[in-house]
């Protein structure tokens, strides 16, 4: 029988359920993946600031897209590296930190309903997830909680087809202007950006869609734990070298810089 607590302010992250000996493998793995989002990011957002011919809507939209992945990440990755050195039963949040990270979440995945949630009593406290999201804490509460689900799965529906819809549409227009041009520089340059975007955000999609479709199946945790640290790391190690890395304008400036380096007289 399990046991209720009302209304805790005290509740405790189940984490991931890893043995002794991959801790320290899974510790080295999220600590290099977190230290590479951060600097990736920053030096692509660092680099459209200094350089007055990146300020343009393309790039800026480049800076907001690498805020948004060190925000993200910054809120997920840190606490999940440090639970992983805890014993379950010091893995402890406070419920405010965790709606805050919960909205963090839903905000970083563009679904911004978690008021919603801080309006429900709580009986549970345990978070059965490796991090605060909407659905773990819709599961803290012993109220009946189907108006929420039904908001929160008919704003996912309407989120997942104007987002299919709209990269459907982008890229008919795409393969339009590519199948019309005879330009094969453009046409290479067009199918080498939208092949790796297209890669990541259907990363991105399924590993969403996974973690929404399991949270209703409680024995397949693992796998909504892993699609759920998927769907931070994976955008936000590859946003930076996709959009960025791959810019012709943004390898011009890095180029003139480093070369400028070496050709001053020592």
């Amino acid at each position: 029988m399990e046991n209720y607590t009302y209304n805790s302010l005290t509740l405790q992250m189940e984490g991931l359920k890893v043995s002794k000996d991959s801790v320290y493998t899974l510790f080295f793995l999220f600590l290099t993946s977190y230290i590479f989002i951060i600097i990736m990011n920053i030096g692509i957002s660092l680099l459209i600031v200094l350089d007055k011919n990146l300020k343009q809507p393309m790039y800026l939209l480049f800076c907001n897209l690498s805020v948004s992945d060190i925000i993200g990440s910054t809120q997920i990755i840190p606490r999940l590296i440090a639970d992983l050195l805890r014993p379950p039963s010091e893995r402890l949040i406070s419920y405010y930190e965790c709606v805050v990270q919960a909205f963090t979440t839903q905000l970083f995945g563009t679904t911004s309903h978690t008021v919603l949630t801080v309006r429900l009593s709580t009986c549970r406290t345990i978070i059965n997830n490796p991090f605060c999201d909407n659905a773990s804490l819709f599961k803290l509460s012993c109220e009946n909680v189907i108006i929420n689900n039904i908001y929160g799965l008919t704003f996912t529906v309407v989120l997942l087809t104007s987002s299919i819809g709209t990269v459907v549409l982008t890229y008919s227009k795409i393969t339009v202007v590519c199948l019309i041009s005879k330009n094969k520089s453009l046409n290479s340059k067009a199918l080498k950006t939208c092949s790796t975007h297209l890669v990541v955000y259907l990363i991105m999609l399924f590993s969403g869609m996974i973690v929404i479709m399991l949270h209703r199946f409680p024995d397949y945790t693992d796998y909504r734990n892993l699609s759920a640290i998927l769907f931070v790391i994976v955008p936000g190690s590859l946003n930076p070298v996709i959009y960025g890395v791959q810019s012709k304008e943004i390898r011009t400036f890095l180029y003139e810089k480093f070369h400028s380096k070496k050709c001053l007289p020592k």
